[in-house]
């Protein structure tokens, strides 16, 4: 699925573009989590991460392991480190007024796949 897809569907929007068209990011599976040990272990490259997290954190394991955006729910506000961590990470930032739990429902329904540990 497009990220522009995507965002339409969870009502959601680019906070950091990262220099990116939306259009050519293609989502296939979807990791949640607040816990960025959990992202760092179980994650896979160009996969989603949606998390309640808004710090330069989140962003940067993102970027780590290779997840080019993350999707922050509960619309939460993003601090001015978070989006320079995302500019200098190259991921793409977004937000959503959503629940976690509502976002992961809508995702799975449209035929997104989860991660799994392997």
């Amino acid at each position: 699925m497009k990220l522009s897809e995507l965002l339409k569907i969870v009502e959601g929007e680019i906070v950091v573009n990262s220099g990116v068209n939306p259009e050519e990011i293609e989502i296939e599976k979807v990791a949640a989590s607040d816990l960025m040990s959990d992202v760092l272990a179980l994650s896979e490259p160009g996969s989603l991460l949606v998390t309640g997290l808004a710090t330069p954190q989140c962003v940067r394991t993102a970027g780590v392991v290779g997840i080019p955006v993350v999707l922050i729910v509960r619309n939460r506000d993003i601090m001015p480190e978070t989006k320079a961590a995302a500019e200098m990470s190259g991921v793409v930032l977004c937000v959503t007024k959503k629940g976690m739990y509502e976002v992961c429902g809508i995702l799975y329904n449209t035929g997104l796949k989860p991660v799994y540990a392997q």
